[in-house]
């Protein structure tokens, strides 16, 4: 009896060190799948209340595009054309080809009005747009507090990194983004 406590105790240390091993790996391929499918970023500041509030934490799905394209009204998540180290959430106005019209407070796209029941005022800017191919045009929630693409322009397709979902934070905030269907603008 005393020979095989020895041996026990290996067979037991082993199968110990075999099951931390196998769950380190399982924990670094969940970890490396999710971070594949999702991106997690923090509201930085208050161009899209009242949807998304300063601080609050996002996740995004960056394969949303991959197999589907931007709609009007989608929120997404890209890289800043003028400074790709910046990611910006904005809300998806125009698509390729869209002509977007600002006047009296009021968004048309390809001469429709959209219905905006998300945003915090009216913008109190007026312009037209064409948007280029492969590009979007989007605005923030907060419209007259915003650096959007009535601002600097367009967003290249190529800077899309996902579609948002729903903010995971602060608790009390938890929920699905909405993204309503505003308009259905053909060019």
């Amino acid at each position: 009896n005393k020979e095989e406590t020895p041996e026990r105790d290996r067979s037991s240390l082993s199968r110990f060190i075999l099951d931390m091993l196998e769950t380190v790996i399982l924990s670094g391929l969940l970890f490396l799948a999710i971070n594949f499918v999702t991106a997690r970023i923090r509201v930085d500041g208050y161009s899209m209340e009242p949807t998304l509030r300063n601080g609050e934490f996002v996740i995004v799905n960056k394969l949303a595009y991959k197999f589907g394209k931007p709609a009007i009204g989608d929120v997404i998540v890209f890289h800043f054309p003028r400074d790709p180290k910046q990611e910006y959430i904005k809300r998806v106005i125009g698509l390729s080809g869209d002509t977007v019209n600002i006047t009296n407070g009021q968004v048309f796209v390809n001469q429709q009005p959209i219905n905006e029941p998300y945003i915090a005022s009216p913008p109190r800017y007026e312009s037209n747009w064409v948007v280029p191919e492969n590009a979007l045009f989007v605005l923030g929630d907060n419209r007259n507090n915003s650096s959007d693409s009535h601002n600097w322009g367009p967003v290249p397709a190529e800077n899309i990194i996902g579609k948002a979902l729903l903010v995971y934070w602060p608790p009390n905030k938890w929920g699905l983004i909405e993204h309503p269907i505003t308009v259905s603008a053909a060019p």
